[in-house]
């Protein structure tokens, strides 16, 4: 399934004045001895954009101490050939090499790729799990679960995938004959949709409490489209479903994503890019809400890169995230930044 939209493919075109733009703001790294897992990244070559190791280390290596990351499904370097179920397979094998290099000590004491999280079309339902079984042969130990989008509204200006799942995927019932091979094969699953859908994940979790559940980038608040200028709105909707989605004790939710353009902030149409304080006065409603009904050792921090990196630069948004958690004990800081991503994906570093 295609990662990138059209619209964000032509954003990712522009992506070369990143760095120019980026680089107007420099920031003190705050608390920079606190060990950090990035529980979620993506690597990535495209005709108009590539993201690689070098460069996702070159982001990371700037002043926080992130003992290791989760790379999670974008849809690059399946496989060219072979029967379609099974080329997703070729994103594992490329992320497990560049976790090999990682590892290998040469290129800093980072774990990257760590975990990973890839593709497999679950409504392939009973015939999924010889999929499944492929990936985690592919990993070489590093492979945690899957990633199978159901992000879809009815509005066109609200997209963040070329294709649209269908409607009511994570019901479906090849789907969830799909998913139930996860538990056994202790996967989990991350789930990717737009707030008014979380009702839906709850559903799911219920239907497989022994199924770890990931929420990404907090559920996914909409920004834009219809949901222009309704902010109030939308996060009573959203803090009302969380609510509910939290009662699951199986479900974890990462905090983070909130730089992409869906969420309606419009930190790239400024000229100089937002420091820390300005992140954290927009991200912190949503981050304190999600630790408030999940609590932190559920709870764990995420930089998207290089999706958010339109928004702001690595070691800022790591900083705006230690500011919203400066209230916070030892104790949940170390789970925030962490503990809850370390028990999620089973990472040790």
């Amino acid at each position: 399934m295609p990662f990138l939209s059209i619209r964000r493919s032509l954003l990712l075109a522009n992506a070369n004045l990143w760095p120019t733009w980026l680089a107007t703001l420099s920031e003190d790294i705050i608390d920079p001895d606190l060990p950090i897992i990035d529980a979620h990244h993506h690597l990535m070559d495209r005709p108009l954009y590539h993201y690689l190791l070098p460069e996702f280390l070159a982001d990371l290596n700037t002043g926080h101490n992130v003992k290791a990351t989760v790379f999670v499904q974008a849809s690059t370097m399946y496989r060219a050939a072979g029967p379609v179920a099974y080329r997703t397979i070729g994103e594992t094998e490329f992320v497990n090499g560049c976790a090999a290099m990682s590892a290998s000590g040469l290129y800093g004491p980072t774990r990257a790729c760590a975990g990973i999280v890839s593709h497999v079309d679950l409504l392939l339902g009973d015939r999924a799990k010889p999929v499944l079984e492929a990936h985690i042969a592919a990993g070489n130990g590093r492979f945690r679960g899957i990633r199978h989008s159901a992000a879809r509204d009815t509005s066109p200006a609200v997209r963040t995938t070329s294709a649209i799942p269908p409607e009511g995927l994570l019901a479906d019932a090849a789907f969830r004959r799909g998913f139930a091979a996860l538990a056994p094969l202790g996967l989990s699953f991350d789930a990717w949709v737009y707030h008014p859908q979380i009702d839906e994940v709850s559903d799911l979790a219920r239907a497989f409490p022994e199924t770890s559940i990931i929420l990404d980038h907090l559920g996914g608040p909409v920004g834009v489209g219809p949901y222009a200028d309704r902010r109030a709105d939308v996060f009573a909707a959203w803090k009302a479903s969380l609510d509910e989605l939290s009662a699951c004790p199986n479900v974890f939710i990462k905090m983070g994503g909130l730089a992409m353009r869906i969420s309606g902030f419009d930190f790239p149409d400024h000229n100089l890019p937002p420091t820390s304080e300005i992140l954290a006065a927009a991200f912190r409603p949503y981050i304190e809400t999600a630790i408030e009904l999940f609590g932190a050792r559920r709870c764990m921090f995420e930089s998207n890169f290089p999706i958010d990196k339109g928004g702001c630069s690595y070691p800022v948004l790591w900083n705006a995230f230690k500011r919203v958690a400066a209230r916070c004990s030892h104790d949940e800081k170390q789970a925030l930044f962490y503990g809850a991503a370390a028990t999620a994906y089973r990472i040790e570093a």
